[in-house]
């Protein structure tokens, strides 16, 4: 039984829901796992283990946003294809995704192993931390070619809208994960090496999962021929794929130049800002499944030539974007106090009530101007849908350059306030020019279709 769905035909809103769903629990696992997985770290390691762990976040979610750039990137056209009925050229491509992702993860993890000293000396980690993150970090990088894995084989059944799959591999994974953790932390003394391991360990079984799914379905199994090098091909997927790996590269080096920003205002705002950043996962949970959901269905309405189907469904994503966020934003309103609560220690009283008030103020700032964000999501996945990724990435450097210079001018000035709304001044620019360009690309889309 296969589970793929095609949005070329029933009501929009409906599909756009349905296929959303299971990758917003698979973000809620995710998270949960991400919480879990610190705690495990900070208690069973030590805080100095934490410490480093947190020095290398922006490093780690690079390596990570490589791969989902890429491999949304790759399903876009495999979206496209499915939307046509090509599914003989649709293998194809699947096959040669295939072939990129294995090149590229192994590209990758010798590049990474061979600079990582000198990663980890630009961020300026401190020496007492160095050892435990680069050790982390190695460990991390070992397991490259499993994240491009799970990404790449997810990323191909959510082309063809099977967002079921991932959610089971996902939720298995995350289990295992935190179990292998605690083998690994308190029983095998293995420390923060140790828990890197249980990573790789459970994205390969992700990955694994999503893998035998696409092997029984026929119309996604694919064989040595698809395999056999296609220069048309493969040139056709680097130029999509690219410019949305090079999207998150550019954010994420835009993180690490703020947190210099930061750590300017001393260990209380650090420790409030922090405290917030660790919720941005969960505010955003349902705007990432929302995008996945927009970039297949535009990808498949794109493929069969309904341009008035992916309008249709853009408005319908706009309304259930605007929606949510405006639960969402209500809920960190009422509950963000006792959320950002948790992260922060109380072992220093005064410092602590300092920090709890900056993460709060912080959260508040996002929370209002949540909407921005989701509206920016809708726009940038239905842009990727329709294979504009080079404007995409456009998008990223307009978020990197205004969060840069908000942070920077206003930051550096000693205005705290400046810091928060380098975020939101980001959000705005970003989702200013997509949208713009959106309403010109759909406008010029239907007027081709109108002439054919």
């Amino acid at each position: 039984m296969t589970h793929d769905t095609n949005m070329t035909q029933g009501k929009p809103i409906q599909l756009l829901i349905l296929f959303a769903l299971p990758l917003m629990l698979g973000n809620v696992f995710q998270q949960v796992y991400t919480v879990v997985d610190i705690a495990i770290i900070g208690r069973g390691v030590g805080m100095d283990a934490l410490a480093a762990l947190g020095s290398v976040d922006w490093l780690n979610w690079m390596m990570l946003g490589i791969c989902q750039g890429f491999t949304q990137g790759f399903s876009v056209r495999i979206a496209q294809k499915y939307g046509e009925g090509n599914l003989d050229e649709m293998k194809q491509f699947i096959g040669q995704s295939a072939v990129l992702s294995a090149l590229l993860s192994l590209f990758y993890l010798i590049l990474g192993q061979l600079l990582l000293r000198f990663l980890l000396m630009l961020l300026r980690v401190p020496a007492d931390l160095f050892p435990m993150a680069e050790l982390y970090t190695r460990t991390l990088l070992i397991g490259a070619p499993a994240v491009m894995f799970f990404n790449y084989c997810s990323s191909v059944l959510r082309a063809v809208g099977d967002s079921k799959t991932p959610l089971k591999a996902m939720i298995l994974a995350s289990v295992i994960n935190i179990l292998l953790d605690l083998i690994a932390v308190f029983l095998l003394d293995l420390g923060i090496a140790g828990a890197g391991m249980a990573t790789n360990i459970a994205q390969c079984l992700a990955g694994a999962i999503c893998a035998v799914k696409i092997s029984k379905n026929p119309a996604l199994h694919f064989g040595r021929k698809e395999l056999q090098k296609n220069i048309v091909i493969l040139k056709n997927l680097t130029a999509i794929g690219t410019p949305a790996a090079a999207k998150n590269v550019i954010i994420s080096m835009g993180g690490m130049i703020v947190q210099t920003v930061v750590n300017r205002f001393g260990t209380a705002f650090i420790a409030g800002f922090t405290a917030t950043s660790k919720l941005y996962g969960l505010l955003e949970i349902a705007a990432i499944s929302y995008g996945y959901a927009i970039t297949t269905y535009v990808g498949q309405n794109y493929g069969a030539g309904k341009p008035e189907r992916i309008r249709m469904g853009i408005r319908s994503a706009i309304q259930l974007a605007v929606m949510t966020s405006l639960v969402i934003s209500l809920a960190m309103f009422l509950f963000g106090r006792q959320l950002t609560s948790l992260f922060i220690s109380p072992e220093i009283p005064a410092l602590a009530a300092e920090a709890k008030h900056i993460a709060y103020l912080y959260l508040r700032v996002m929370a209002t101007f949540l909407p921005i964000l989701y509206l920016l999501y809708v726009y940038l996945s239905a842009l990727q849908g329709m294979g504009y990724t080079v404007t995409t990435l456009i998008s990223g450097f307009i978020e990197f350059f205004m969060r840069l210079l908000v942070a920077c001018v206003i930051g550096w000035s000693g205005y705290e306030m400046g810091i928060f709304s380098a975020e939101i001044i980001a959000w705005f620019g970003a989702f200013l020019y997509l949208m713009i360009h959106y309403h010109k690309k759909i406008k010029l889309l239907e007027k081709s279709s109108a002439q054919s």
